[in-house]
């Protein structure tokens, strides 16, 4: 139903988490490369259970690969600390691409310049920089899915 899309991340569990996550909500998983961890390591494998196989997983070479090869224009959202909209003021829709940056880094500065009205965050107080990458994913697919909750794949 929605695309989640991972631009190199760094620390296994929380992808492994997130391949979970994909796999209950229906949800296809991107994963650009370079990624810090071999995506067959056992904590991957460990944190998605007996989830991974289940998985629709594509993983991408380079963000240029991805853009390449999938259409994004207003079907795209980008998680981000740079931006004051809330995720909750952006209108979801079926097939929308959800994009997620490296635990350390965040999503490239161009591709937040180029989507700069599509960039949309997690609301929190000033006592925190950002919140767990698995966390954050979750939060807002679950946003898109309960805006198109009628149209839900159960």
């Amino acid at each position: 139903m929605f695309n989640l899309v991972l631009v190199n991340p760094q620390i296994p569990n929380n992808t492994g988490a997130i391949g979970r996550l994909c796999v209950n909500a229906g949800a296809t998983l991107h994963i650009i490369r370079p990624i810090a961890f071999d995506i067959d390591e056992k904590a991957v494998r460990r944190a998605g259970l007996d989830y991974w196989h289940k998985l629709d997983l594509h993983v991408w070479d380079s963000l240029d690969s991805f853009f390449e090869n999938n259409t994004i224009k207003e079907n795209a959202f980008f998680a981000t600390t740079k931006t004051d909209k809330p995720y909750f003021d952006a209108c979801f829709k079926k097939g929308d691409y959800i994009f997620f940056g490296s635990e350390t880094a965040g999503i490239p500065t161009e591709i937040l310049e180029k989507y700069k009205n599509q960039n949309i965050t997690i609301p929190m107080t000033k006592e925190g920089r950002s919140l767990n990458l698995a966390i954050s994913t979750g939060i807002v697919l679950y946003e898109a899915i309960r805006q198109n909750y009628a149209i839900f794949e159960r």
